[in-house]
């Protein structure tokens, strides 16, 4: 079996991610992995669903629940284009995800702004990974925003 790295997967989330900027959603995406194969991809949907939950993380989260059929991923890798904020965080505390891969940090909203923990005590988290490619898509989001 191959395995893949941390980048490939981010690769794969910030696929994603350009879904959200080309519908005009601030540009996150993410995907679970399992025993190194990706079960769930999601990007934001907030404005099209008209859904202020609608973030990236919460929908692969769901998305990964129903392929395995359970509510925790302790065996499972959330790769996300930009740190989780708080809201995610907690649920990433529910499903009990062994580890978290982001690559931006979210300097305004990030779950890290926070001072207790929120993450379960037993997830691993690495960060920075394609950090630059996902802050530049960020901010050319933004930056068309703004024309």
């Amino acid at each position: 079996m191959e395995i893949f790295s941390h980048e490939y997967f981010m690769r794969e989330a910030l696929k994603e991610a350009k879904k959200a900027f080309d519908t005009n959603e601030i540009p996150v995406g993410a995907v679970v992995v399992c025993k190194n194969k990706i079960i769930a991809r999601a990007h934001n949907q907030t404005e099209v669903l008209t859904d202020a939950t609608a973030h990236a993380e919460m929908l692969a989260v769901t998305a990964a629940e129903n392929y395995l059929g359970s509510k925790y991923l302790n065996e499972c890798i959330l790769y996300v284009t930009l740190e989780p904020c708080v809201m995610c965080a907690g649920a990433l505390h529910w499903v009990q995800l062994e580890r978290l891969v982001f690559g931006a940090s979210d300097v305004q909203r990030g779950y890290s702004l926070v001072s207790s923990p929120l993450l379960h005590p037993k997830t691993e988290v690495v960060k920075g990974v394609k950090a630059d490619e996902a802050k530049l898509l960020i901010d050319e989001f933004f930056k068309k925003l703004r024309l």
